[in-house]
């Protein structure tokens, strides 16, 4: 894809002037600052009025507490394994908080909700109306019982790991935890032994040991594709890891919506509990937009912190990759935690009706990358999460409102967008952990890192073309289509346990990967932090120019109109 130079500098110019605070703003404050409340700031607004906010604390994280206990300000939670405080006080204690020494940033206690459901895909000439909640959804209906023949006929065997090529392997996630932080998991007979904890955060509740439940429906379908076990369908609908354990933590309610503090407050619980309860990865097909750089985003430090602490986590892009009204793409639209360096963040592939991988499409709806602010190469890889059936939630929100995606039997729901396609990625990183923890020698050696395994995954990844044969860039496709079959081959080429400075390498690794009898090359490439490994043209600095008139800076623009900045 080319790119094209700026027309004129005065719009650059002044999207940067706009992102910059005023002096007077600037001179007053010495905490760093979210959108949202330096909006507030400029408001104004009654003293008294009550906000729940999340403090970032430097180095002396015990002074900044006792003087918010001395102002007599509520803390809700000390999260110290994140480096956060999610605190309730008034707009007044607000502006002094701000001014306080020793408090490095300050971010509103936002709304996260479940990554929407994909908003419409233009495809063909038709258009599907809308999937959001309270919206009708009348244009498409469950019609094939296969992804793959399309012609609804019954495949014979697990579709999705049919699709990742990794139908005939053995490994099928045993003794690795994935932990769900979404609606929750309903028990039904697919999933429920498989779960083995499930505590709720909702509503500031910190973690309440309960029965499986799921009132939206949304954590049910992920739990599915990555270890629902079929039992309702002969195995047809099968997740990638069957043989995986699942930890359910419930951070959205009934109608798919939390809060930051509770994804935070889960997010902890699962680092601390990472040996208790065996978590291994964590799914998060949530977020919000970015309201920050990623430096000092609550959700995005969250996720930092649980890789460091040893849990791979999985993040959906979003799906607001595509304009509504227009159906134009556009770019830049990562939400958070999607932006997180750390995290293997996923875009959405649409499988055309067949076993290879090479005609898979970038849903329209999927987020493309650069990250917001920081500019990150987001996402990482592309992975099938379009119209999947999994296990639906009797009763659920998604259930009720939507029957028209539901199976004849009623037992799964068809369910398209990034949350899916993370559902997918979390149980083939399960499989990956399994096959390589038996190919290690040293069986106690570590286990791959979340970066590690990010790099199997792009390094054996299959670029990607549109209908028209045209390459997808990378900040839609990431380093390109998921490749099961290569990821695993190469997982258990490489062994942890060997002397330090000695290469991981133990076997030879032919790199392409064979589905349906047709060989087919490995991407070869990595897509990196702020940067594309191997170099498209990319002009970085304040703002980027990217492909037909992509200009960003403090907004997404879709052509020449700006659709997102302040309010999405």
């Amino acid at each position: 894809m080319s790119v094209l130079r700026v027309r004129t500098w005065a719009v650059i110019a002044a999207m940067v002037a706009a992102s910059v605070p005023s002096a007077a703003s600037a001179e007053s404050r010495r905490a760093r600052v979210d959108r949202q409340i330096a909006d507030l700031d400029q408001r104004g607004g009654q003293s008294t009025q009550k906000l729940r906010v999340i403090v970032q604390p430097g180095r002396n994280s015990a002074a900044v507490l006792k003087a918010l206990r001395s102002r007599g300000v509520r803390i809700r939670r000390n999260h110290a394994r994140i480096g956060r405080m999610a605190v309730e006080l008034s707009r007044r204690d607000l502006k002094w908080l701000e001014t306080l020494d020793g408090v490095d940033s300050l971010s509103l206690d936002a709304p996260v909700t479940a990554a929407p459901l994909a908003n419409s895909e233009f495809t063909e000439g038709r258009t599907f109306t809308s999937l959001g909640k309270g919206k009708s959804y009348g244009n498409q209906t469950v019609g094939a019982n296969s992804l793959i023949t399309g012609d609804g006929s019954t495949f014979n065997g697990n579709e999705l790991r049919a699709l990742l090529g990794v139908a005939n392997d053995a490994h099928r996630g045993a003794g690795v935890g994935i932990a769900v932080i979404d609606s929750g998991i309903a028990p039904v007979a697919d999933l429920a032994d498989r779960i083995t904890a499930f505590y709720d955060f909702t509503n500031g509740q910190g973690g309440v040991p309960t029965t499986p439940v799921d009132g939206y429906g949304h954590g049910t379908h992920v739990a599915g594709l990555a270890a629902g076990s079929g039992l309702m369908s002969n195995g047809q609908y099968e997740g990638v890891a069957p043989d995986a354990h699942l930890i359910g933590l419930r951070v959205l309610d009934d109608s798919g919506s939390g809060s930051t503090s509770d994804v935070l407050a889960a997010v902890e619980f699962a680092i601390a509990n990472k040996a208790a309860l065996g978590i291994d990865v964590i799914n998060m097909s949530l977020g919000h937009p970015p309201l920050e750089s990623a430096t000092t985003d609550p959700l995005v430090q969250a996720v930092q912190a649980a890789t460091q602490a040893g849990i791979i986590v999985v993040v959906s892009a979003g799906n607001v990759g595509v304009n509504a009204t227009t159906g134009q793409i556009g770019y830049a639209g990562i939400l958070s935690p999607g932006n997180a360096p750390n995290a293997i963040t996923v875009a959405s592939a649409k499988p055309m009706g067949t076993l290879d991988p090479t005609d898979d499409l970038v849903a329209n709806y999927s987020s493309r990358g650069p990250s917001w602010i920081d500019g990150y190469a987001k996402p990482d890889v592309a992975v099938p999460g379009q119209m999947l059936l999994a296990p639906a939630a009797p009763g659920s929100f998604l259930v009720t409102h939507y029957p028209s995606l539901l199976s004849a039997d009623g037992n799964y729901i068809a369910l398209s967008g990034t949350s899916m396609a993370a559902g997918v990625e979390s149980g083939l990183v399960a499989l990956v952990l399994e096959a390589n923890r038996e190919a290690r020698l040293v069986p106690t050696a570590p286990d791959l890192t979340a970066n590690a395994i990010k790099a199997f995954m792009e390094y054996t990844a299959i670029p990607m073309h549109d209908a028209t044969g045209a390459d997808y860039d990378r900040l839609s496709q990431g380093a390109g289509r998921v490749n099961g079959q290569g990821v695993m081959a190469l997982a258990q080429s490489v062994d942890t346990s060997v002397p330090a400075g000695s290469p991981w390498l133990t076997t030879a690794v032919v790199p392409s990967s064979t589905y349906d009898g047709v060989q087919i090359p490995w991407a070869q490439n990595l897509v990196w932090g702020n940067n594309i490994v191997w170099g498209e043209n990319i002009i970085w600095g304040e703002n980027i120019v990217w492909g037909e008139n992509i200009v960003w800076g403090e907004n997404i623009v879709w052509g020449e109109n700006i659709v997102w900045g302040e309010n999405i």
